[in-house]
C-alpha cells in the first residue's frame, strides 16, 4: 500500500513525532510485522484531527496523544478477541473498531453507534482509508437486533458493567466474550454486579507511551438469550 503520510498541522507535536510513536508502540504490541507499509491508522490520525476542528468528535487533540490514548489504546485488547465477528457498542468517532478493523481483516466489525454525526465521521473515514470489513450500525443498542450473534463484544467508553452486560449479554454468541475497556481498576462497578460470576478476568493492559492505568473486564455471557 502506497505511504500516505501525515498532513496534520502538529507533525511532531510537542512530545515526538507521531509516526514514530506509533511505530516504536507496534512493535511493543508485537505487530510491526503485520502493518509493516500500512498507513492507515497515520490516515485514520489525520482524519479524526481534521474532523475534530468543526465537529469535536474527541478532546484529544494533539496527534501524539491521539497515538497513545486512541490507536494504541484500541490495539492493545487484540490478543482478547475471540471469533470472527466483533461488535462495538458506542463506537463514537470509530474507537475502537477502526483500529481494531486495520490489525485483523480476517475479522469482521460491526460499530454501533446513535450519533448521526459521529457515524458520518466514521462513514467517510471507512471510504479514506478502504476498510472492507467494517459494518456500520446507526441505531441504540437497547433496540439493535442483529440476524447473527457475536463472538466479541466490545466497550470502550458506552456505560458501567451492569448496564453493559445487561446489554452485551444477549448479543454475544453461547461462550461469546464481553470486553470492557477502563481506566482504574473498576472495584465500584464489579460490585454493583448482580452475577460476579461472569466476570473471567479484570487484566491489567499496557499501552505504550501510556502511564495512565488500564484495565480489560473480561465476562462471558452466562445465559445468552434466546
Amino acid at each position: 500500500m502506497q505511504k500516505r503520510g501525515f498532513r496534520g498541522n502538529d507533525r511532531h507535536g510537542r512530545n515526538g513525532n507521531p509516526e514514530e510513536l506509533l511505530a516504536k508502540g507496534l512493535r511493543e504490541l508485537g505487530l510491526e510485522q503485520a502493518l509493516a507499509g500500512d498507513d492507515r491508522l497515520m490516515e485514520f490520525i489525520t482524519e479524526l484531527m481534521n474532523w475534530n476542528r468543526v465537529y469535536n468528535l474527541t478532546s484529544v487533540r494533539k496527534p501524539t496523544e491521539i497515538v497513545t490514548r486512541h490507536i494504541l489504546d484500541s490495539l492493545s485488547i487484540i490478543p482478547h478477541l475471540r471469533g470472527r465477528r466483533v461488535l462495538d457498542i458506542g463506537t463514537g468517532a470509530g474507537l475502537p473498531g477502526i483500529p481494531l478493523a486495520v490489525a485483523c481483516p480476517e475479522r469482521e466489525f460491526y460499530l454501533l453507534d446513535s450519533s448521526s454525526k459521529k457515524l458520518r465521521f466514521v462513514q467517510q473515514t471507512l471510504a479514506t482509508l478502504g476498510l472492507n470489513n467494517v459494518v456500520l450500525e446507526h441505531t441504540r443498542v437497547e433496540n439493535y437486533r442483529p440476524g447473527e450473534r457475536f463472538d466479541t463484544v466490545i466497550c470502550r467508553a458506552f456505560s458501567d458493567l451492569h448496564d453493559l452486560y445487561g446489554h452485551a449479554a444477549r448479543l454475544c454468541t453461547p461462550g461469546g466474550r464481553i470486553l470492557a475497556m477502563k481506566g482504574v481498576y473498576p472495584m465500584a462497578e464489579i460490585e454493583c454486579l448482580e452475577d460476579k460470576s461472569v466476570i473471567h478476568d479484570v487484566l491489567t493492559i499496557h499501552v505504550p507511551g501510556l502511564d495512565a492505568e488500564r484495565h480489560l473486564v473480561c465476562m462471558h455471557a452466562a445465559q445468552p438469550a434466546g
